[in-house]
């Protein structure tokens, strides 16, 4: 079978190498499964560089999220055990991690549903406990995972505030369903946010790009609001003055879906239930911007990583089952 591995840590583009491999074979517990979408995270591009919180051996192969099939046929989502990625024709994943596919969704929408959405609902329900008529701010609105919480947002019945860089990924956010677009790149957030709220701030504030963003967050975050530390995009880690949230009455959350799995497994089947259930009612669908064929999947994770892309780019062994939306 074919597989991307890495043989050392760089960028993706640079250290990605495709390679004729032999098929993973499941150790105690796992399941081989056939890969029929791989969904590009931005983690793949941390694992390549050396710098997730997790460090498969060398070489390994990328691909933390798919939609695959089992060898009796059932089509499931799953994180791939690593080293062996999704970003291959084969992989393995613990048997009892494995979800039952969305019917309501084709291979490349379903692989894109499960880390991204998972975090969002998370974030939002079981840290943020965001309430209908409540406003939402999302950074980095047009991209993967902030993509999934518009919908998740829009489907708990909030005001959605996007913030994005860039007038393209203005229009994409727009078209996700956001209230109110910010262009960082254009637009003062900070001013923007306020005039969108009449002064108040939003409710909650998802943010997955750290950095100024959070700088942002601070200044914008209404009364008794919540922040949702989701991740550092912009590699930037920033230092919370505390005694800033104490003055101002907002919680500082932080959020690391993949403790669930171990900590609060049944949570994750009842929020995997959840999403099922909007995907099959039409309340949240994942933007799946390109459909790339394997040999496309360096590539891909590079695009993903320099933060070029909109909602997901999806790697899909043999031809490409679509042309780029």
């Amino acid at each position: 079978m074919q597989a991307w591995h890495v043989h050392e840590n760089g960028e993706p583009s640079e250290v990605m190498r495709l390679a004729d491999v032999e098929r993973p074979t499941p150790g105690d517990g796992q399941v081989l499964l056939k890969v029929r979408a791989a969904n590009i995270n931005f983690p793949d591009a941390l694992l390549c560089r050396g710098h997730y919180q997790v460090r498969p051996p060398l070489p390994f192969t990328p691909g933390v999220e798919i939609c695959g099939e089992t060898e009796d046929g059932r089509r499931v989502l799953a994180t791939p055990a690593l080293p062996y990625g999704g970003l291959a024709e084969y992989t393995v994943a613990d048997a009892a991690a494995v979800l039952p596919a969305p019917e309501a969704l084709d291979d490349a929408e379903a692989a894109a549903l499960h880390i991204g959405y998972q975090t969002g609902w998370f974030g939002l329900h079981r840290r943020a406990r965001l309430e209908a008529g409540e406003t939402l701010l999302v950074h980095a609105a047009a991209g993967g995972v902030g993509s999934a919480a518009v919908q998740l947002g829009k489907a708990a019945g909030a005001t959605v505030i996007g913030v994005v860089g860039g007038a393209g990924k203005a229009a994409v956010a727009r078209e996700l369903g956001c209230d109110v677009v910010v262009d960082r790149r254009t637009e003062d957030v900070v001013a923007a946010v306020k005039e969108a709220t009449g002064g108040r701030g939003a409710d909650v504030i998802y943010d997955p790009v750290g950095g100024e963003a959070y700088t942002q967050s601070a200044k914008v975050v209404a009364f008794e609001g919540r922040i949702v530390v989701v991740g550092f995009a912009s590699g930037s880690i920033p230092s919370p003055a505390l005694n800033h949230a104490l003055v101002k009455n907002y919680s500082i959350l932080g959020l690391h879906w993949g403790l669930y799995r171990t900590r609060n497994p049944k949570l994750v089947l009842h929020c995997h239930e959840q999403l099922t259930e909007l995907a099959a009612r039409g309340a949240i669908k994942p933007l799946v911007s390109e459909r790339v064929p394997l040999g496309g999947a360096a590539g891909a994770v590079q695009r993903v990583a320099d933060g070029s892309t909109t909602g997901r780019v999806v790697v899909v062994p043999g031809p490409a089952e679509g042309e780029a939306v």
